[in-house]
C-alpha cells in the first residue's frame, strides 16, 4: 500500500466500521487502490472473508450535487437480480465522521475489464460478440421497469435534455479554468435545438462505454455494470450516443477510441450497425436527428473532464497527474460536439 493510497483512505477506520456494520466480515484488509475511477476514488479490500470494492467520494470542496455515491449505491441495490447485471451492494456509509466522505462497499467481481474498444486481447472473430453483448446489455438498462424496481423517483421529471444541458453549462462554468469558445458555443447550439419531447423516460447510466463494464473471465457476457455516478431517469439515446462518442475518438491510450480502425479488417461493428442493433432490440424504427444526441454527449464529456482538471488544479483529483492530461481534451470534445451538432 502506497503512502497516496494510505493517505486517500483510513485502512483502520474502514475495518472497524466494517467489523461492526458487515455481517461476516473478517479483518486485515489488504489495500489495493484501482487506477479508474476519476470521480469517485476506488479500492479493492482484500480479506479473509472475501473481496470487496469501496467507492468514496474524494476529500475536499466538491462541486453541489457531483459524487454522488449514494446515488450509485441506491440505483445498483434496485437492480440487482433484475436482467441489468449490476454487483451486489452491501453497505453505504453517509457518515463523513467515519473516513472523512461518504462511501459505499459492494462485492468485488472478478472479470475481464477492456480499456481498449478495438479490444486488442480479444480473438478478431470474437470481437463483435463482445460489442453485441454491450449492445443487448444497454437495451436492458433502457428496458428496465422503474416502477417495478422502486427507481420512478430517481430522476425529476421534465424534458432530460433541457435538464442536462443546464446542469452541465453551470458546472462546467463553476470548475472553468480557462475562457474555452468551443464549449460555449456547443452550450448555446444545444440550448436552442433541443428536440421535443418523445415520451421516453427510461433508467439512463449516463457514462455508458465498455471499460465500465466487467466480462466474464472467458465468455462475451457482461458480469457487472460500473459506475453509475451519473445515472438518473431521463432519455435513451444519450446512452446510446455515449457509445458512439467513445468509438469516434483517436485510437491509443488516451482516446480510447476505434478513430481511423478499419473496423471490418479488425472484427468490429460500425457506428450504424451498432445503433441498427439497439433499435432491432428495442422496436424503434432508427433515430432522426442522432446529431444532437452525439452533440449532447460530447458537451457532457467536456463539462466532466473540466471537473476533472480542476479537482486536479486543487489537489482532490484521484489521480492527478491523469487528471490534468485528461483536462486538455475539453477543446476536442467540445469541437467534435460541434461537428456533430452540423450533421442535424
Amino acid at each position: 500500500m502506497s503512502a497516496n493510497t494510505a493517505a486517500q483512505l483510513d485502512v483502520d477506520a474502514v475495518e472497524r466500521y466494517l467489523s461492526e456494520n458487515l455481517p461476516g466480515f473478517q479483518g486485515p484488509i489488504e489495500l489495493h487502490k484501482f487506477s479508474v475511477g476519476q470521480s469517485n476514488p476506488t479500492f479493492r479490500l482484500s480479506t479473509p472473508s472475501g473481496a470487496y470494492v469501496l467507492r468514496r467520494k474524494p476529500p475536499g470542496v466538491l462541486l453541489k450535487s457531483a459524487h454522488a455515491v449514494d446515488r450509485e449505491f441506491r440505483v445498483q441495490k434496485a437492480l440487482y437480480g433484475t436482467d441489468v447485471p449490476v454487483a451486489k451492494m452491501h453497505l453505504l456509509c453517509e457518515d463523513d465522521d467515519v473516513i472523512g466522505s461518504a462511501f459505499y462497499v459492494m462485492d468485488c467481481v472478478e472479470g475481464r475489464r477492456f480499456d481498449d474498444p478495438r479490444l486488442p486481447e480479444v480473438a478478431k472473430e470474437d470481437r463483435r460478440a463482445i460489442q453485441n453483448e454491450m449492445c443487448r446489455v444497454l437495451t436492458t438498462i433502457h428496458e428496465a421497469d422503474i416502477d417495478a424496481v422502486g427507481l420512478s423517483d430517481y430522476g425529476p421529471p421534465g424534458n432530460y435534455y433541457e435538464r442536462q444541458i443546464n446542469r452541465w453549462a453551470q458546472q462546467y462554468e463553476a470548475s472553468k479554468t480557462e475562457h474555452i469558445p468551443e464549449m460555449e458555443e456547443l452550450s448555446a447550439w444545444l440550448q436552442a435545438h433541443i428536440p421535443e419531447d418523445d415520451g421516453q423516460r427510461t433508467l439512463v447510466h449516463g457514462d455508458y462505454r465498455i471499460d465500465n463494464m466487467l466480462f466474464h473471465p472467458d465468455e462475451p457476457r457482461v458480469l457487472a455494470v460500473l459506475d453509475w455516478e451519473l445515472s438518473t431517469i431521463g432519455h435513451p439515446y444519450a446512452d446510446l450516443a455515449a457509445v458512439i462518442m467513445q468509438w469516434q475518438m483517436p485510437a491509443g491510450s488516451e482516446g480510447r477510441g476505434l478513430a481511423g480502425v478499419d473496423r471490418v479488417a479488425e472484427g468490429l461493428m460500425s457506428d450504424e450497425e451498432f445503433i441498427a442493433a439497439y433499435c432491432a432490440r428495442r422496436g424503434i424504427d432508427g433515430i432522426p436527428g442522432f446529431g444532437f444526441y452525439l452533440a449532447f454527449t460530447f458537451f457532457r464529456m467536456g463539462g466532466i473532464l473540466q471537473g476533472v482538471l480542476k479537482r486536479a488544479l486543487d489537489g482532490n483529483a484521484s489521480n492527478p497527474e491523469r487528471a490534468a492530461k485528461l483536462g486538455g481534451f475539453v477543446p476536442h470534445f467540445a469541437q467534435a460536439g460541434l461537428d456533430a451538432a452540423r450533421t442535424v
